[in-house]
């Protein structure tokens, strides 16, 4: 189902809508984005040659109205149906690319995954006494079809960056936060 996270509504549409399909909800995974290029630099291009525009009030609204908001707005939901369910068994996983420390060239995506990770981790906080975990994934660039040559050949010269990922590597790590393996 296609969605707009950046809708209030959007959270119950599709909470009602799995529950109609498949039953209650006790996995939620984050890993929607609004992902755009923002600089707060007098530059037009990233040194990967990726488009920049400047951070503004509509390159802010769109990355925290889905990364941020979305999320929270998810986890609430979540939490709702879970609690009101009176459920004992539930887990939360969102998918993150940093920003604790920065994130340059991508400075409202960066600063959207911390807030993210903070609502994540106050849910782990909240929500353990009700059989909810709550975890985070930092994995490291992974090829969904956006990795150019450029993007290659920077990762490569970067040993912090690892390696540039599969989606299976990542699926992998999210199907362990999954399970009962991660109760603790």
């Amino acid at each position: 189902m296609e969605a707009d996270l950046s809708s209030p509504d959007t959270p119950a549409l599709l909470f009602d809508t799995a529950e109609e399909q498949l039953g209650p909800v006790d996995i939620l995974i984050n890993n929607a984005t609004g992902w755009l290029a923002d600089t707060f630099a007098a530059t037009t291009a990233d040194r990967l040659g990726r488009t920049l525009q400047p951070v503004t009030a509509a390159t802010w609204t769109r990355q925290f109205t889905v990364d941020a908001m979305g999320a929270a707005l998810m986890i609430s939901e979540f939490a709702r149906r879970h609690i009101a369910r009176q459920a004992t068994w539930g887990r939360i996983i969102g998918l993150t690319s940093g920003g604790d420390l920065g994130f340059p060239e991508e400075v409202s995506y960066g600063a959207a995954k911390a807030a993210q990770v903070n609502y994540t981790m106050s849910a782990a906080l909240e929500l353990a006494r009700f059989g909810i975990t709550a975890n985070m994934v930092y994995p490291p660039v992974t090829d969904t079809g956006w990795v150019s040559d450029a993007v290659r050949d920077h990762v490569t010269g970067r040993p912090e960056l690892i390696h540039i990922a599969t989606p299976e590597e990542v699926a992998e790590v999210i199907a362990y936060l999954a399970s009962d393996s991660a109760a603790i």
